[in-house]
């Protein structure tokens, strides 16, 4: 199942049943997981550690070194976990001192012509979608959808759940459960159809929006917003990962509506 035009280093890790196609590169401090295709014109540099079935598409470029001016030479890694894709000309650089890795989770797909900078981390789920940029040590949570064209501020932390408009320039962070869109980057509602498909009922999706409502529509700022909802809604998962999810934002959180 490997061609015989591909390159592979001879202390390279290749799991079972892996399939690479012609012109694909692969450098020695490599490991690829069991079942796990590579298409035709594929680089796979120093430091990649892919899981098992995924799919990695042509013109993809696993672990190149960080664009970062600070980058030295150290010794780093792109970790992608398991079933995830790559689509056509994806690029994942691997890490730096900061974090010594770039991770992609499990069950993602990253579309065609998108960017994963240095030290990102990307959780379990998650869609990227085509010519999506992620700067430095971005945080992306499961199961988030980022539409097209995307530009993502270094640092900023994106929230689970969330639908990011297509176009869209974020440089502040967007808590999770919403959707975000317009220029500069705000609330835009709920992301019901999202949380539909993932299984959240109506009673989740009725806190999530009375939370919401406290800290976008209350005319308060966001330290005593976080402060009205933990004094008036029941404690539970939703609100500790909202609250804390605001009071922890080191680039601060997107505004209301717009």
């Amino acid at each position: 199942m490997i061609h015989n035009l591909v390159s592979i280093h001879p202390d390279a890790k290749i799991g079972a049943d892996v399939e690479i196609g012609p012109f694909t590169t692969i450098a020695g401090n490599v490991e690829i997981g069991d079942g796990t295709r590579i298409e035709s014109n594929v680089t796979i540099m120093d430091g990649a550690r892919i899981g098992r079935n995924c799919h990695i598409f042509p013109g993809a470029v696993i672990s190149g070194i960080p664009q970062d001016l600070k980058f030295r030479g150290e010794e780093s890694l792109a970790i992608i976990g398991d079933n995830t894709t790559l689509r056509e000309c994806v690029t994942v650089n691997r890490g730096t001192a900061s974090k010594g890795k770039t991770v992609v989770g499990n069950n993602c797909l990253i579309m065609a012509y998108s960017h994963i900078a240095h030290d990102c981390v990307v959780g379990n789920n998650v869609i990227i979608s085509n010519a999506t940029q992620l700067a430095g040590e971005v945080i992306v949570d499961d199961c988030a959808v980022i539409g097209g064209g995307t530009l993502v501020h270094q640092f900023c932390h994106l929230g689970a759940y969330i639908m990011v408009q297509g176009g869209a320039l974020i440089n502040k962070d967007i808590p999770p459960y919403i959707k975000a869109a317009r220029e500069p980057i705000s609330f835009a509602g709920l992301n019901i159809i999202g949380l539909r498909r993932r299984g959240f009922n109506a009673d989740q999706m009725h806190e999530i929006q009375n939370i919401y409502h406290i800290l976008f529509q209350s005319g308060l700022n966001y330290s005593d917003a976080i402060s009205i909802i933990e004094e008036t809604i029941p404690d539970s998962d939703i609100r500790r990962q909202i609250c804390d999810f605001v009071r922890n934002s080191e680039r601060g959180v997107l505004k209301g509506y717009a």
